[in-house]
């Protein structure tokens, strides 16, 4: 198709469909329309591998699927083939099924730094009960989060901290503190200034930057010395950096750890993973008060503890974070090169490990600008890229990455006119596109 061609009728009623059913038009922020170009917010028919066709019709190559879980590609026959054998099986039963031991088995071989783990639903569960564990095992009330990292959880004691806060107390929200990303004196700092009052550390390992040397192994220490719990969030990292997560990458063990996004591959299954001491106390076989850690009557449905099984066996026998790491190095190769022929290599830029690659778009005077986002995410879409992020899956390939920069290329041609013009209002055809956390509609 052409780039001003694209057309959306089927996918515009079904937003309004949504909509009026939906609050918000879809059941994760990160996919509401208000993420697209107006007019321009795909609703997915279906997908398979690395493309997804939306209801009017259309191909996409998809970035990002299923925001960062779907890492192997839609409807990947190993999983399907796994899940399918255990629905056929019964999915949820009165007593544990045999499948919940052997999903923990191998789950705890894939990351032999955890000793125990539980599964749920969703990376919130499984993060919220870390947060509650460390309080309950401390005897401690606050919560200290790294505040350079976006998402931790839908319960209170993270989103209170956000500016989607309303509904949350405030007594709640005062309970949780910050501290920066890489920056262990500043930690040092805040462990001090709450001396005693602080139950854990909870942050992702890593990001959009390596960590410094020294620093996660120095935020072990930090947490041994002032008696807290360390938590990684492992729901990105896991799998992407390593089949251990970032913790067996960089050799620095914490006391509890989540999974979750693409240990399932779109599958619905967390998990909370750590030492046995700590996790224990949610259990039963310890004299300490009891803790309600994770009791979820879906947690262990057998078709999607199968899909993480199979997506673990799929990732230790194919490769498939080295073939992430490649794809993705070839794509940012790729992007960094038609951004720069264009003149505008300092204005879309792209960032992270080359497992996990987001892109910014920046303005005249190289300020983030969600104008310009609109502009690109517009061409991106009118060239067959539903790209929210340059999230890979194993599932591409280098034609997919090809076509991918040839549309980057014809997206940045356009971005350079709108900055020789300081206003790329004309290219965007409608409003911008909007953060996800922000305090009015």
């Amino acid at each position: 198709m052409g780039t001003d061609e694209l057309c959306l009728p089927e996918s515009q009623r079904a937003n309004e469909r949504l909509h009026a059913m939906i609050p918000g038009g879809a059941h994760t922020y990160a996919k509401g329309d208000d993420q697209y170009p107006e007019n321009l917010a795909p609703v997915i028919s279906h997908g398979r591998g690395a493309h997804v066709w939306d209801v009017d019709g259309n191909r996409y190559i998809e970035y990002g699927s299923g925001l960062r879980s779907v890492s192997l590609g839609h409807a990947h026959p190993r999983v399907t083939e796994a899940v399918r054998r255990e629905i056929d099986r019964g999915s949820n039963f009165v007593r544990p099924s045999i499948v919940e031991a052997e999903a923990a088995e191998r789950f705890l071989a894939t990351v032999p730094t955890a000793e125990m783990v539980k599964f749920a639903k969703n990376g919130s569960d499984a993060t919220t009960a870390a947060v509650r564990l460390a309080r309950a095992v401390t005897g401690r009330p606050r919560v200290a989060v790294c505040g350079d990292h976006p998402f931790f959880s839908v319960d209170d004691w993270f989103i209170g901290t956000t500016p989607m806060s309303a509904g949350i107390p405030a007594q709640t929200t005062e309970l949780t503190v910050a501290f920066p990303y890489g920056d262990l004196a500043a930690t040092e700092e805040l462990l001090t200034r709450y001396g005693g009052e602080v139950a854990c550390l909870i942050l992702e390992p890593a990001g959009h930057t390596e960590p410094p040397p020294g620093y996660l192994a120095g935020l072990r220490d930090l947490a041994d010395r002032h008696g807290c719990v360390l938590i990684f969030d492992e729901m990105i990292t896991g799998f992407r950096w390593s089949e251990a997560g970032a913790q067996g990458l960089y050799g620095v063990t914490p006391d509890l750890s989540t999974f979750g996004k693409a240990l399932g591959n779109g599958f619905a299954v967390s998990a909370l993973a750590g030492r046995r001491e700590v996790m224990e106390r949610g259990g039963l076989r310890h004299s300490d008060e009891r803790v309600f850690l994770l009791s979820t009557t879906h947690g262990a449905e057998t078709h999607s503890l199968a899909a993480a099984m199979a997506v673990q066996t799929v990732y230790a026998e194919e490769g498939v974070t080295a073939r992430l790491h490649a794809l993705g190095e070839r794509l940012a190769a790729g992007v960094r090169e038609a951004a720069a022929a264009m003149g505008v290599g300092d204005h879309v830029v792209v960032r992270g490990r080359a497992s996990n690659l987001v892109f910014a778009t920046l303005d005249e005077n190289h300020r983030p600008s969600q104008p310009y986002r609109t502009l690109f995410l517009r061409r991106l879409l009118a060239g067959g890229v539903l790209a929210p992020s340059f999230v890979v899956s194993s599932a591409l390939d280098d034609s997919d990455i090809d076509h991918t920069v040839d549309v980057v290329a014809q997206a940045c041609a356009v971005y350079r006119k709108a900055l020789d013009a300081a206003d790329p209002t004309p290219w965007m055809a409608g409003r911008p596109v909007k953060p996800v956390f922000r305090r009015l509609a």
